[in-house]
C-alpha cells in the first residue's frame, strides 16, 4: 500500500469523504425515519390527551431495553461482519449471519412474551400512577407482538448496510415508516370510519409495519448481490467464530445494559416526578431521538468504513480515518447544538400540554441542546471508532463510573431525598455523556482501536 500522510485537512480525502456520505446519509435516514415513527405516536397521541402521550412514552421504555439486547447483537455482527466483508470471505459471513438470527430471535421471544402476558406488570416499573398504567398495558398488549419480528429484520438489514446496500435498508425502513405514520393517523383517530382506537391504534400500526418490513427485508436478501441466510447451515456452530463474537459481543451487551437501564431509569424517575414531568420528558425524548439520527448515521458508517480498512490490514488508513470522524463528531455535536434551541419553539407548537409541563418542557429541551455535544462525540468515538476494531470493554467502564456512579445517583438522590425542581433532576440525568468526553479522547489517542480482528 501507498505511504499515506498522517497530516491531512479535515475534509482533504475525497474517497474518504464519498464513502462516508454514501453509507452515513442513508443510515442517517433511517435512524431519522425510526425516531419519526415515536415522534409521529407522540405527536398525533400528544393532540389526543396528554396522558396517552406520557403512557405510551412510558411502555415504549420496554422495547428501548430489548433493544439493547438485541443491538450488542447486531452491533457484534457488523464489526466482526464489516472485517470479513472487507476480506472477502464470505463463508466466514454467513456463519456471522446465522449466529445473529439465532440469538436475535431468542431475545425477540422472551421480551415478546412477557409484553403479550403480563403487560400491567411490566408498567410499574415505570409509573405508579393507574391511569398511566392502564392506557400503557393495552399498547403493550398488542405491541408485544411486533416485538417477536423486531430481531430478525434487524439481522437482515445490519449484513445489507456492511455488505454495500446501505441504500436498501434505508429504503425499506422508510417505507416502513411511513406506512406506520399513516396507519397511525387512520387508527389512533379513528379515521375513514374506523372507531377511535387511541394507544392500541398505536401499537397496531407498529405490528403491520413491522410484518411489512421483515416480508420486504426478506425477500429482498434472495435477489441477486445480497447476503442471505444459508438455512442449511442455520444451526451449526463455527468454534472459532463464536469465541471471536462472543468477546466482542459481551462487553457490548454489558454496555448496551448499563446504559439502556440507566437510561430508562432516567425516564422512570422523571415518571414519578408527576404527569406534567412525564409528559414533557416524552417531548424532550422524542426531540433528542431525532437530533441523534446524523451523530447516529456517522457512527455506523465510521465502523463499517474503518472495519473494512482494519480487516484488509490497512492500519494507517484506518488510523487517519479514526482522526477524521473523531474532529467531525464534534463538528455535529456544535451543530446539533444550534439545531435544538432554533426548534424548541416550533415543536411546542405540536403538543397539547398544560401550562405547567410546557414550561417544564422548554427547559428540558434548553438542557438537551447542549448534552447533544457529549452524546455525539461519545456515539461516533465509542460505538463508531473504538468497536470498529473491536475495543468494546472501554464503553462498560466509562457507564460504570459516570452514569451509574455519578449521574444516576445524584438524579434519585435530587427526585426523592432532596426534591430538587425538575429541571434540575433532569440536568442531572444529562451529566453522563458530558462528563466522559476528556476520558473518551484520552482513550481515543491510546488507538487500541486499531485491530485487524479477523482470522
Amino acid at each position: 500500500m501507498p505511504s499515506i500522510s498522517m497530516k491531512q485537512g479535515l475534509f482533504s480525502d475525497p474517497v474518504f469523504n464519498r464513502k462516508l456520505v454514501s453509507l452515513a446519509i442513508p443510515i442517517a435516514l433511517q435512524s431519522l425515519m425510526l425516531a419519526a415513527v415515536a415522534a409521529a405516536d407522540a405527536i398525533m397521541l400528544g393532540r389526543l390527551n396528554q396522558n396517552s402521550m406520557a403512557a405510551v412514552s412510558l411502555a415504549t421504555q420496554i422495547q428501548f431495553v430489548m433493544n439493547m439486547f438485541l443491538s450488542s447483537v447486531v452491533a457484534a455482527g457488523s464489526i466482526l461482519g464489516s472485517q470479513y466483508w472487507g476480506k472477502g470471505d464470505l463463508r466466514s459471513l454467513h456463519d456471522i449471519f446465522n449466529l445473529m438470527l439465532r440469538l436475535c430471535f431468542l431475545i425477540d421471544l422472551l421480551f415478546g412474551l412477557f409484553c403479550i402476558l403480563v403487560p400491567g406488570t411490566m408498567m410499574t416499573i415505570f409509573t405508579n400512577d393507574p391511569t398511566l398504567n392502564e392506557i400503557g398495558a393495552s399498547y403493550l398488549r398488542i405491541a408485544g407482538w411486533s416485538y417477536l419480528l423486531t430481531g430478525i429484520s434487524q439481522c437482515y438489514l445490519t449484513i445489507m448496510k456492511l455488505s454495500g446496500h446501505a441504500g436498501r435498508t434505508a429504503f425499506i425502513s422508510s417505507s416502513a415508516v411511513i406506512l406506520n405514520i399513516i396507519l397511525n393517523s387512520i387508527l389512533i383517530f379513528g379515521l375513514i370510519g374506523l372507531p377511535e382506537m387511541g394507544a392500541e391504534g398505536a401499537a397496531i400500526a407498529t405490528l403491520i409495519s413491522r410484518i411489512v418490513e421483515l416480508i420486504w427485508a426478506s425477500g429482498s436478501s434472495l435477489q441477486k448481490g445480497f447476503i442471505r441466510p444459508d438455512l442449511t447451515r442455520l444451526f451449526q456452530r463455527n468454534r472459532l467464530l463464536s469465541h471471536d463474537f462472543r468477546k466482542i459481543c459481551l462487553p457490548l451487551l454489558g454496555a448496551s445494559l448499563l446504559w439502556g437501564i440507566g437510561f430508562t431509569s432516567y425516564s422512570a424517575i422523571m415518571g414519578h416526578l408527576g404527569q406534567d414531568a412525564a409528559a414533557a420528558n416524552s417531548v424532550a425524548a422524542v426531540v433528542r431521538d431525532l437530533a441523534c439520527c446524523m451523530c447516529n448515521g456517522i457512527s455506523n458508517a465510521g465502523s463499517i468504513l474503518l472495519g473494512s480498512q482494519l480487516g484488509q490490514g490497512h492500519l494507517d488508513r484506518a488510523k487517519i480515518y479514526g482522526d477524521k470522524l473523531m474532529k467531525i463528531s464534534f463538528l455535529v455535536g456544535f451543530m446539533t447544538t444550534g439545531v435544538v434551541l432554533l426548534f424548541i419553539h416550533p415543536v411546542l407548537l405540536f403538543y397539547r400540554l398544560t401550562p405547567d409541563a410546557r414550561a417544564l418542557c422548554t427547559g428540558m429541551l434548553v438542557i438537551t441542546s447542549f448534552y447533544m455535544v457529549g452524546r455525539c462525540v461519545n456515539t461516533v468515538v465509542i460505538n463508531g471508532i473504538f468497536d470498529a476494531g473491536g475495543d468494546t470493554k472501554f464503553d462498560v467502564f466509562s457507564l460504570l463510573v459516570v452514569m451509574w456512579m455519578i449521574a444516576i445517583p445524584t438524579a434519585l438522590s435530587g427526585a426523592f431525598l432532596f426534591h430538587w425542581p425538575v429541571l434540575l433532576v433532569y440536568a442531572c440525568t444529562c451529566l453522563d455523556e458530558v462528563g466522559k468526553i476528556p476520558w473518551v479522547i484520552h482513550h481515543f489517542h491510546k488507538y487500541r482501536w486499531l485491530r485487524n480482528l479477523t482470522r
